[in-house]
Parts: structure tokens; C-alpha cells; sequence
């Protein structure tokens, strides 16, 4: 049927939740920018604490689509899809009312948990090719049960409460009833991806009941629709189609259209994250990596990092970061070395929770200083892809880049440089749209609705003398993460290798 060239054309929605802020976006069929809205979050850090109140996720999420919808029909929206970050849930009663702050990817207090959940499933998570972290959604979960308000412990033995992941939260906000989670949220919680169910005997040996947990779906879903409580609080049309989301990670590389095997997209914003596609599943003793399942076929393989921005955000507040890129490309490299963390310990490309922020060497002015957390995110990043080709993972595919970082034209070229590799940049680099993405993909495949709405920006090469020019500042990176023991002499020894072969 011959589609009528007056009609506007249908929109996607597409929800991202992060640390810093909520973002969303909407585009047409072709991925054309339709509306954008955004807001920031505050978070609570204090040691191995880390938070985030989900009311708040909810009063900036409805001003987010407002600004978004603008003037725009809202009807033409035909459904969206939301992400958010990892490992980030909260516990509600049965009408979806928050009991509990959300207890976010960052937060570190469950140590003597994760070892016991370890221990509960071993089994299972060999099988599944990962260890569990205290980070993860499931040691925390057992945290929260044993250490939260005492009436948690009471509720959730009656039945009274819910597991409800950021995504989660906010799409039963929007339909006003109880919603699936996606596989992907559902990951670092304990599902159990092969065999398509919640592990309950893993369960019952740790005490959590079974309703306490969702539904799990595929990604792309619909689950639910738009009410009328949910209308009247973001403008979406009563009945909006709500689909089942990804993690961050995930829908960043959607975003990117790096859907195929070997290919990766690396996400930069307040963390570094990675991600890729292999036909087969990476397995990881070490527990870095994990794999999140496809939703075409296939695996989805990744590491989060504590490195990234934030740190920026940190030591340099009231910066224009646009002059001191400028200043930061006099010093090629920096005169000392950063290891940017954001917070104590670290995630990937190696785990170790007591891993501490460090700098050596002086700096000559901020620029050099500035230069030296830049090119040591650069440096995680290309230590990760040798921790990478160390378990056998294809990697040298296309290589993407999205996240906040891509707004610094200066740190995406530098990072092509350290890497020594190509670095392709999406018109559209949000992990928003990779959930327009997925709406529109809905049940079908994503990957077809990637190729038909992912466009290209630009692509960058590295410079020809970048190898030459940043390699022995890279080998005396990883020789002082060797010395304070974060990195053992196998993944020095591929670091190396990859430094030298550069």
C-alpha cells in the first residue's frame, strides 16, 4: 500500500537512564531526530555507598518527554523502549511504590554476600561463563534482605514486595501494573540465560522468594501500555506501546549499529564501558566479563570500567573542557600518568575492589594534568581489548564509539591513536536511541532496524606517528597498575605484546 506523503511519519521513543541524568529522544523510522529531553540526577556516594532515589528517576523522566514531545503530535508516537544501568535496582510493594532507594551499579557493600551467592550457584555461573561481584544486582539484593529495615525481611516473606530494576521502575510507572524485565536487566540478578528461567533452587539457598522476582522476557517485548496516571505525568498517549529494554551497554551498542560478529562499540561517559557481538560466548574466570545474550542470536560480551569522565567532573569542575582539549593536545603525552577512577575498585579490565586512584610524575599546568586523565581512560580502554583477545574474543571488527566522551572530538582521536585503530561515530550516539531502536525492532530483528535507522557521522584513523608517540607512556601504565597488584603478569605480558606490535 502506497504510503501517503502527508501523513508526518511514526515516531520511537527511546528512554536512557543513567548516573548523571535521564535522556530521551525521539526519531522516525529512517532514525531522523524527531525531539530530544533531558534532565539531570543527584547521586549518594559515601565509601562503598551508592545510591539514587527512584522517585526522582520518575519527576525527571516525566519533564524529559514533555520537553521531548515539544510540539509534536504525541499519537504519532507508536512505542518506546528504556534503558538503564546495570545492576541498579530497587525493592517496591505490589502498586510499584518504592520500600528501598535504589541500590546502584557502583555500590560495593555486599563483599561477604557476593562470596556467599558465588558459593550458592557455582555451578551455574561456570556454566554461564562469569562470577558473580559484589556490584551485581544479586549480592545485593541478599544485602538488602538481611541488612535493610527489618519489616523488608517480613514483607518479603509475604509476598508484599518486587524486585524492580531502574527500566522496571519506569515502565511500571507508565502502565500503572506490574511489568516484565528483559533478559538483559535481569542478568546481573541471576537469571538464568540458557536454561530461560530464574535459578530457584540458587534462590531458596539464598532466601529469596520467588515472587519477589519478575517476568523475563526477550528484549523488544511489549510489556505494557501507557496509562492514564502515566499520561498525565509525560504526555505519552494512553496506550503507547511499551517494549522491553537493555542495559546501557547494550543499548548503546544498538545505537552504534555494531550488531555483527566482531564488532564493538565502546561507550564513554561517567564509566568506560565495552561491548561486542560474537557468535559464541565469551567465558571468563576471572570475572570481568560477561556476556549478555543476543536478541537476534549470538552473545553480547562486555566489561564495565570505574574509569571514565566523572573523574574529569572531579578534578576539574568549572573547566571549559573545549579549551582545555586544546590545552591537552600540547602534551602528547602528558609529562606524568592518571589512573582515572571514579570511585575505589575497579571492574574491568580486572577486577580488584580495593583498587585506589593514583597519578605519578608532575604536571607543568592543567593542560598536561588534564592530558593525563585523558589518555589514561585511553589506556584502560586498550588494556581491555588486550584482556580481550586474551580469552579468545574477536576484536578486531568495527569499532565504534558513543557515550558523553564523543562530544570531545580531540579525546576520540587521541583514542584512535592509543588504540591504534579506526573509531566510527554514530550521527546519534546515545543509548536513548539504541532503545528507539529497539522499539521499533520490536519483536523482530534488531539488527534490520539498526541498518535502516543508524547513520554515520564521521570516521577517524589514526594519526600515522600516534603508536610511536604514546607507547611507552602506555607500557609504564600498566607496569605501575603491575606493581600495585591490580594487574597480574599474564595480561601484562598481552599488554606488552599489543604495545610493542603497535
Amino acid at each position: 500500500m502506497p504510503t501517503n506523503p502527508s501523513r508526518p511519519p511514526d515516531l520511537w521513543g527511546g528512554v536512557d537512564v543513567g548516573t548523571q541524568s535521564v535522556r530521551v529522544v525521539l526519531v522516525d523510522d529512517h532514525g531522523a531526530l524527531a525531539g530530544r529531553g533531558f534532565g539531570t540526577l543527584d547521586s549518594t556516594r559515601d565509601g562503598r555507598v551508592h545510591e539514587q532515589d527512584p522517585r526522582q528517576w520518575w519527576r525527571v523522566f516525566g519533564a524529559a518527554c514533555r520537553q521531548a514531545i515539544g510540539e509534536l503530535d504525541p499519537h504519532r508516537i507508536r512505542g518506546l523502549a528504556i534503558c538503564s544501568t546495570s545492576g541498579t535496582f530497587l525493592l517496591a510493594d505490589r502498586l510499584g511504590r518504592p520500600r528501598t532507594a535504589a541500590l546502584m551499579y557502583g555500590d560495593a557493600r555486599a563483599g561477604a554476600e557476593a562470596e556467599e551467592v558465588a558459593a550458592a550457584g557455582a555451578g551455574l555461573w561456570t556454566s554461564l561463563g562469569y562470577a558473580m561481584q559484589r556490584s551485581w544486582a544479586l549480592p545485593k539484593l541478599v544485602w538488602l534482605l538481611r541488612h535493610g529495615e527489618p519489616a523488608l525481611r517480613t514483607d518479603a516473606d509475604r509476598g508484599r514486595l518486587e524486585l524492580l530494576h531502574c527500566a522496571d521502575y519506569l515502565a511500571r510507572q507508565l502502565t500503572g501494573g506490574r511489568v516484565a524485565t528483559d533478559w538483559s536487566h535481569a542478568l546481573k540478578t541471576g537469571y538464568d540465560l540458557d536454561a530461560g528461567r530464574w535459578p530457584t533452587e540458587v534462590m531458596d539457598k539464598l532466601g529469596i522468594p520467588a515472587g519477589l522476582l519478575p517476568e523475563v522476557v526477550r528484549p523488544g517485548t511489549e510489556i505494557g501500555r501507557v496509562g492514564r496516571a502515566g499520561s498525565d505525568h509525560t504526555g505519552l498517549p494512553v496506550g503507547t506501546p511499551v517494549h522491553a529494554g537493555m542495559t546501557d551497554g547494550c543499548g548503546a551498542l544498538i545505537a552504534a549499529g555494531s550488531l555483527t560478529p566482531g564488532s564493538w562499540n565502546s561507550v564513554l561517559g561517567t564509566t568506560l564501558v565495552l561491548k561486542g557481538v560474537t557468535a559464541t560466548r565469551i567465558s571468563d574466570p576471572g570475572g570481568a566479563i560477561y556476556s549478555h545474550r543476543h536478541p537476534d542470536g549470538g552473545w553480547l560480551p562486555g566489561g564495565a570500567s570505574n574509569v571514565g569522565a566523572e573523574f574529569l567532573r572531579s578534578w576539574f569542575p568549572d573547566a571549559d573542557p573545549h579549551q582545555l582539549d586544546r590545552a591537552a593536545a600540547r602534551y602528547e603525552p602528558s609529562n606524568g600518568l592518571v589512573y582515572p577512577l571514579v570511585a575505589r575498585g575497579e571492574r574491568f579490565p580486572f577486577v580488584e575492589p580495593a583498587a585506589e586512584p593514583f597519578q605519578l610524575g608532575s604536571f607543568v599546568d592543567d593542560g598536561d594534568r588534564y592530558a593525563a586523565v585523558l589518555q589514561g581512560v585511553a589506556f584502560v580502554e586498550r588494556l581491555s581489548f588486550a584482556y580481550l583477545r586474551g580469552l579468545g574474543a574477536p576484536v578486531d571488527g568495527k569499532l565504534s564509539a558513543t557515550g558523553g566522551g564523543t562530544n570531545s572530538r580531540y579525546w576520540c582521536q587521541l583514542r584512535a591513536d592509543v588504540l591504534g585503530r579506526e573509531i566510527t561515530l554514530p550521527r546519534v550516539p546515545e543509548p536513548a536511541f539504541g532503545m528507539a531502536v529497539l522499539a521499533a525492532a520490536g519483536e523482530g530483528r534488531v539488527s534490520a532496524a539498526a541498518e535502516r535507522m543508524v547513520q554515520v557521522a564521521d570516521v577517524l584513523a589514526p594519526r600515522p606517528d600516534a603508536a610511536a608517540r604514546f607507547g611507552d607512556a602506555y607500557r609504564r601504565f600498566v607496569t605501575a597498575l603491575v606493581a600495585r597488584g591490580y594487574v597480574d603478569a599474564d595480561l601484562a605480558r598481552l599488554a606488552t605484546a599489543d604495545a610493542e606490535a603497535g
